[in-house]
């Protein structure tokens, strides 16, 4: 049997009519960008989320970079991030002049840990950017407790946490704003790159949008120097689309993730961990395993396709070698380089497939 690690299929079968007359709509209308179907989805995501603005851009990489600059964020500034987040969490940071500073994971739910954050702000610290890690959210009433303490800005990277709730909160309301990605393969995808900022302050909304503009306000009037960054209107009625099925979707990745929590019974494999005020959407489920290698190629052998979050950390990759960084310096972040597996997790996936994962896994010596 051969099992994908994502495959789009099953969806896309199932919206396809609906999928095809959002295209036939703004094909028609001659439209394309910053029209009706962007600012109807800014509108219906807002909603979805829980917060009073969205700001759509071409990508979720600059939705945090774009909100890291309408927050007046830039050189000389420094913004605390995990040290085992993906790449575009930095690249944000140092595409508005300013430092990352890193912090390692709780190893259990690879999210920031807050205990060790504070050691890592200094006088330059203008920010923390809490990453919701494969779909869990963080522990946020810390993340907040220590910003306000020190008068911090909080962007959250929702980037694989659409729907994701910390006690009953859905994630992208928490701190001063949020970037999310559309990426094909984010639990709410587009059909081509997407992002967008959510956030509750009218004024940071205004200049996000700006900034995304041109650093434009009105057409030819530029009053930042700003990007070209908008959320062009296929993607929008793409993802106005999908929107609706978006939680019904999330809720079979939680079928699927407690499928394996309860079946994997492996003794070398570390299964993910969720604190009871978490409710994850499972983006990514991801085990641990000391024989990482070897888990690898018995399970592709066997026609199951994985893959692995994150190879390098942040500290060892060689466009950031002008920190100095060097192996050991964020074990845990290397811990979970080395060990980490993601197993295939999508909408779609058959019980026999499930099964086949599970019991592939379990049969692993």
């Amino acid at each position: 049997m051969n099992v994908p690690f994502v495959s789009f299929l099953p969806m896309e079968r199932e919206l396809d009519a609906d999928l095809r007359t959002a295209f036939e709509r703004v094909y028609k209308r001659s439209w394309y960008i910053a029209g009706a179907e962007d600012k109807a989805f800014e509108k219906a995501f807002a909603e979805f989320c829980g917060v009073k603005y969205c700001v759509g851009t071409g990508n979720g990489l600059d939705a945090l970079m774009i909100a890291l600059k309408a927050l007046g964020i830039g050189p000389n500034d420094e913004v605390v991030i995990p040290s085992n987040t993906y790449i575009a969490t930095a690249l944000a940071i140092t595409y508005v002049g300013a430092t990352p500073v890193l912090v390692e994971p709780d190893i259990k739910t690879f999210n920031i840990n807050p205990d060790k954050i504070e050691e890592r702000i200094t006088k330059n610290t203008k920010a923390i950017v809490p990453v919701h890690l494969y779909g869990q959210a963080c522990d946020m009433d810390s993340v907040i407790e220590l910003a306000q303490r020190y008068n911090l800005w909080i962007v959250e990277d929702c980037a694989q946490a659409h729907g994701s709730t910390y006690k009953g909160q859905k994630v992208g309301t928490f701190g001063d704003a949020a970037g999310f990605s559309f990426y094909p393969g984010k639990n709410l995808g587009a059909l081509g790159d997407a992002g967008m900022i959510a956030t509750d302050n009218k004024e940071l909304a205004e200049r996000a949008r700006a900034y995304g503009n041109y650093g434009s306000d009105y057409k030819y009037h530029h009053i930042y120097k700003g990007n070209n960054s908008r959320l062009d209107e296929f993607q929008a009625a793409f993802l106005s689309a999908k929107l609706p099925h978006l939680e019904r979707m999330n809720a079979v990745r939680r079928n699927i993730a407690q499928r394996y929590l309860d079946g994997i019974k492996n003794k070398e494999i570390i299964l993910p961990y969720v604190p009871k005020e978490i409710i994850p959407v499972w983006h990514i489920f991801a085990i641990r395993c000391k024989r990482r290698a070897a888990l690898e190629k018995f399970l592709n052998v066997r026609g199951i396709e994985t893959n692995k979050h994150y190879p390098i950390p942040i500290h060892l990759q060689e466009c950031y070698k002008e920190f100095g960084f060097k192996e050991g310096d964020f074990p845990i972040a290397e811990e979970i380089s080395a060990t980490e597996l993601s197993i295939p997790i999508y909408y779609g996936m058959t019980d026999t497939e499930i099964q086949y994962v599970i019991d592939s896994i379990n049969e692993f010596n």
